[in-house]
């Protein structure tokens, strides 16, 4: 942000500006028709959301398709003609989400106060990405923000519909785990224990699987306040790991090379990728610019560094395609697009090609992901039944024979 005082048709003026550097803030205002006479670089400060009670308040966290409707609407209202106040005041009444609607109100208090929309958003990190800042800050400075609205309502609804179509082949997986551990605890606290009584009233030496199970469910019964304390041990390093600068980028790596889902995450993420890499360049932002906000907006670091070397290839002055290749992330096919949109200055194009290859990919792993997993949960059930067959039916067999022998 730039405090400038300046000169225009109507005498002088003055106002805050927002731009990446002093350059290119005084050529915006040299075509708003203003000559500045002065520009200072002001602090931007970031919202504070500590406390108890703010804490609390952000439990009820913004949603994808919050930010969608909201978009949809803003895209309306701005077609519309209705002036920005006006159209942020009347959402402010209209948003269902609490936290959307108290933050909209603050919008439109900075918006009253002569704040741009794009600087008031940057004070709310945890709601608009700079992805959404960055393209709201570009319609504002070209006069068509209904056009950054309706680009961001529909990058977002892409986005949401491959959240949703990734939690849906996924859901089947996690229930059959899930039931798989809550058998486990079952058997192995209130099942077995009834079978150790009956064998312990006879004289007879157990199958090694026998003893196994009952010696695992022992340490259930006995110490499993250690079982729970280890759990939540691991729960609490994983979640401080992940959070960490190393374990980000390390967790990052891990997800692409994961067996099985490992190369429908790579898939997610080039999508994503080129999808926004697309809408900021058709916005108008420059190469090195829509990379440095892409590689916040891909959600992976290790993804994230990958594209930060490409920026800095391309401020190098090396070609999109020469980067891309050194990257090493991108299929032949996508490789090429990036040539030709070099050649042909098409780049914003070809990226959403790539954009749809990668999500048609995505939808085809995901419709075989269960047919690939399946196996893997029956051969679990499977383990499962022969392990509790041979520990638990094969004694009792026994001791009924050996009780047919005594008869």
């Amino acid at each position: 942000m730039f405090s400038y005082r300046g000169y225009s048709a109507a005498g002088e003026t003055s106002g805050t500006i927002e731009a990446p550097d002093r350059q290119t803030a005084a050529q915006t205002l040299s075509t708003r028709g203003i000559m500045p006479v002065s520009l200072t670089e002001e602090e931007v400060k970031e919202k504070s959301t500590g406390g108890f009670m703010s804490n609390l308040h952000f439990m009820h966290h913004v949603k994808i398709e919050d930010l969608v409707m909201f978009c949809r609407q803003m895209y309306s209202l701005t077609k519309a003609g209705i002036p920005l106040l006006r159209a942020i005041g009347g959402l402010a009444t209209t948003i269902t989400n609490p936290v959307l609607r108290d933050e909209l109100r603050q919008i439109g208090r900075d918006l009253a106060g002569g704040m741009p929309m794009a600087y008031s958003l940057r004070k709310r990190p945890d709601i608009f990405s700079p992805l959404f800042i960055a393209l709201i800050n570009v319609g504002e400075n070209t006069g068509e923000l209904e056009g950054s609205f309706k680009q961001i309502a529909e990058y977002l609804t892409l986005d949401m519909e491959t959240r949703k179509r990734v939690k849906a082949a996924i859901r089947y997986p996690m229930i059959v785990i899930i039931f798989l551990a809550i058998a486990m605890v079952v058997l192995n606290i209130w099942v077995i224990p009834v079978f150790a009584n009956l064998f312990s009233k006879f004289d007879a030496e157990l199958p090694i699987y026998t003893r196994i199970l009952l010696a695992v469910s022992h340490f259930f019964r006995t110490y499993w306040y250690i079982m729970l304390l280890s759990v939540i041990g691991v729960v609490w390093f994983w979640v401080k790991w992940t959070h960490s600068k190393s374990g980000r980028y390390t967790w990052g790596k891990w997800q692409m090379h994961l067996p099985i889902i490992g190369p429908i995450v790579t898939q997610s993420l080039l999508a994503r990728f080129c999808r926004s890499f697309a809408v900021m360049i058709a916005s108008g932002i420059t190469l090195n610019q829509a990379l440095a906000l892409v590689a916040e907006a891909v959600d992976n670091d290790f993804l994230a560094e990958k594209i930060v070397k490409m920026k800095t290839g391309i401020e190098g002055g090396q070609a999109l395609a020469h980067v891309a290749a050194d990257a090493n992330i991108f299929s032949p096919l996508v490789m090429q697009m990036f040539a030709v949109g070099d050649e042909t200055g098409q780049v914003d194009t070809l990226l959403l090609e790539a954009a749809g290859y990668y999500e048609g990919e995505v939808d085809y792993a995901l419709k075989n992901l269960t047919a690939k997993i399946e196996p893997i949960l029956l051969v679990c059930v499977a383990a499962m039944v022969l392990v509790l067959a041979l520990g638990i039916f094969t004694p009792m067999w026994n001791m009924y024979s050996v009780m047919q022998g005594q008869k």
